[in-house]
């Protein structure tokens, strides 16, 4: 157990105890008062880029690809690398595997204002990328949601021939 969560449990313990003893004194409205009081303070987002900037970084990425393909291991690879950098302006990674219904969900890490681009430290594969049956996946579709709900266009990628366990994807429209 961290040394310094002692404290700050028995100080939301005696606070909570509080507010059951004085609840039975005070009015509803009081209560709601008081209890905002201990609300967690709103995620400062100044330091995140308007969304414009990330739809830049999106249409510059569409020729290379909003995602990758990869052969490594006996598995292929679907990364979601590019698209993950954008996560503090998405609500959704919408996706399919050979075929455009966008049927899946890829989930997005969550976001750290403070280093809006960046992967959270404790990222993992599976953060990053899918991983499927070596070969299964010869067409990958993607679209993306912005937090106003907008949506991207759907592009459609294609693994690389003969690039070996290196990542890459092609574009097909």
């Amino acid at each position: 157990m961290d040394k310094d969560a002692l404290p700050v449990g028995i100080a939301r313990a005696t606070f909570v105890a509080n507010v059951v003893r004085v609840a039975s004194r005070v009015t509803c409205g009081a209560l709601v008062l008081l209890l905002s009081f201990n609300a967690a303070p709103a995620q400062d987002r100044s330091r995140i880029p308007p969304t414009s900037v990330y739809q830049a970084m999106l249409k510059a990425n569409k020729p290379t690809g909003w995602v990758q393909f990869r052969n490594y291991n006996g598995r292929q690879y679907i990364y979601f690398t590019a698209l993950q950098t954008l996560h503090c302006r998405l609500t959704d990674i919408r996706f399919s595997v050979n075929s455009t219904l966008l049927d899946q969900s890829f989930a997005l890490v969550p976001c750290n204002p403070a280093l809006p681009m960046s992967l959270p430290p404790d990222a993992r594969l599976h953060d990053i990328a899918v991983a499927l049956p070596l070969g299964s996946a010869e067409m990958v579709a993607v679209q993306v949601t912005w937090e106003d709900g907008t949506t991207s266009e759907t592009a459609l990628y294609r693994p690389c021939p003969k690039v070996g366990d290196q990542t890459c994807a092609l574009l097909m429209q």
